[in-house]
């Protein structure tokens, strides 16, 4: 009886976990974002920008948003680290892709990159969110533009969502990050990864 109890505590009071994977290629601003993130939706107070050097690697980050738990990753972007991304597409709930906007001539190298990880089975159906980064700049374009050039509508029918966002002040991204809970909470993707997650642990019962 105290099982079912615990069990049913469980379900109504505890959070749902995602894994959101923040990628992009180097220099388009992840790492800033990912600590504005800390700043926005916790009391914990993010590196500054001056002191961020380029990942390599992995960097994570844990904060609770709205009802749910999110686990971020954040992986280098130099080309010859890319190859590790795609090692944690199968339990990744989400997508947030990121693009310096403010560097057109790497424009086609993002998109590039991007459409390599659309592409790949293991994030079929995952939810995808496209930061606009570094509005803070002048010369950085619209999300409208930036959007247009990459012309996702060919590539992939997924939920996405394009928004302008600036990782040095925040602008955008705390109502970004809640639309992509809300989503997540309700996608096709999540019921994967729950269905595989029960059918583990009946296996391993």
């Amino acid at each position: 009886m105290f099982s079912l109890f615990y069990g049913l505590w469980k379900y109504i009071f505890s959070k749902t976990e995602f894994h959101v994977l923040i990628l992009g290629i180097d220099k388009a601003g992840k790492t800033t974002l990912l600590e504005k993130l800390k700043s926005l939706f916790s009391n914990l107070e993010g590196l500054s920008p001056d002191r961020i050097v380029p990942t390599v690697g992995l960097n994570i980050g844990r904060l609770e948003v709205l009802n749910a738990k999110l686990v971020f990753w954040d992986l280098g972007g130099q080309p010859g680290l890319r190859s590790i991304w795609e090692k944690y597409y199968e339990e990744a709930h989400a997508v947030i892709y990121v693009i310096d906007a403010a560097c057109p001539s790497k424009f086609e190298d993002s998109k590039s990159a991007m459409e390599k990880v659309l592409r790949h089975e293991d994030l079929q159906g995952a939810p995808l969110l496209v930061f606009a980064n570094k509005q803070d700049l002048p010369e950085a374009v619209s999300a409208e533009e930036l959007s247009r050039y990459l012309d996702l509508k060919k590539l992939d029918e997924r939920v996405c969502m394009f928004e302008a966002v600036s990782g040095y002040d925040g602008m955008g991204i705390k109502e970004s990050v809640e639309w992509l809970v809300d989503i997540m909470e309700r996608s096709k993707r999540t019921e994967i990864l729950r269905a595989r997650a029960g059918g583990a642990g009946l296996d391993s019962a």
